[in-house]
C-alpha cells in the first residue's frame, strides 16, 4: 500500500463501497451486494397493490397489511444481516487501521437511477457499524475526505488521472503501466 498523507500504520485495511459489489478491500476481498430491495420489488409493489384494493377497516385489510409488514421486516432483516457479517469480517482481520471513503450519500441519492440502489446499499449503517466495531476492538478508525481521489489515484505509483468515468471498471495506469479492477484500486 502506498503511503498516502493520512497519518496511519503500515497495517491498513481500505475498504471501498460500492452498489455492484457492496465493499472491496485493500486485501483483495469483495463483499457481494445481495441487491434485497431489487429482488424483491415485485412481490413488494404486488402487495402493496393489494394491500390499497382493500375496505377501510376490513379483516382482508388487516391481513394483507400484515403480509406487507412482513415482507418489509424480512427485507430489513436480511440487509442488516448481510451488514453485521461484512463489518464483522473486516474487523475480525485485525488491522491497525481500517480506511472508509466519506461518502456523501444525501447528494448521491439525487441522482434518480442510482437513488433506490444506494439507499438499498446502506452506507452509512456500514460506516455507522465499522465505527463502533473498530472502537470496540481497539482499531483505528480513518475517513477519507470525499473529495480524495481515491478511484482517480493509481495505488503503484500515486499517479492521479485526471478524468475517469464511471464505466471504465478497470483503472489503467499511464505511467507505471499498473491494471486494476477500479474499486481494488479505490480501496
Amino acid at each position: 500500500i502506498p503511503s498516502f498523507p493520512l497519518g496511519i500504520s503500515s497495517e491498513v485495511l481500505g475498504v471501498d463501497l460500492g452498489i455492484k459489489t457492496l465493499a472491496t478491500t485493500s486485501g483483495g476481498d469483495y463483499f457481494p451486494n445481495p441487491k434485497v430491495l431489487k429482488n424483491k420489488l415485485e412481490k413488494l409493489r404486488r402487495l402493496s397493490q393489494s394491500l390499497s384494493r382493500k375496505k377501510k377497516g376490513s379483516n382482508n385489510r388487516a391481513k394483507a397489511k400484515k403480509k406487507l409488514a412482513k415482507l418489509h421486516y424480512q427485507i430489513s432483516c436480511i440487509r442488516k444481516d448481510t451488514i453485521h457479517q461484512l463489518t464483522s469480517a473486516l474487523v475480525k482481520t485485525k488491522p491497525k487501521a481500517i480506511v472508509v471513503e466519506d461518502l456523501a450519500v444525501k447528494n448521491m441519492i439525487k441522482n434518480r437511477k442510482l437513488s433506490r440502489s444506494l439507499v438499498d446499499s446502506s452506507f452509512g449503517e456500514i460506516r455507522r457499524q465499522l465505527e463502533y466495531k473498530c472502537d470496540w476492538s481497539e482499531i483505528e478508525f480513518v475517513l477519507v475526505d470525499r473529495f480524495f481521489p481515491s478511484s482517480k489515484r493509481c495505488s503503484g505509483c500515486g499517479n492521479v488521472k485526471k478524468e475517469l468515468k464511471l464505466n471504465t471498471r478497470v483503472y489503467r495506469c499511464g505511467d507505471c503501466g499498473n491494471s486494476l479492477c477500479r474499486d481494488l484500486n479505490a480501496a
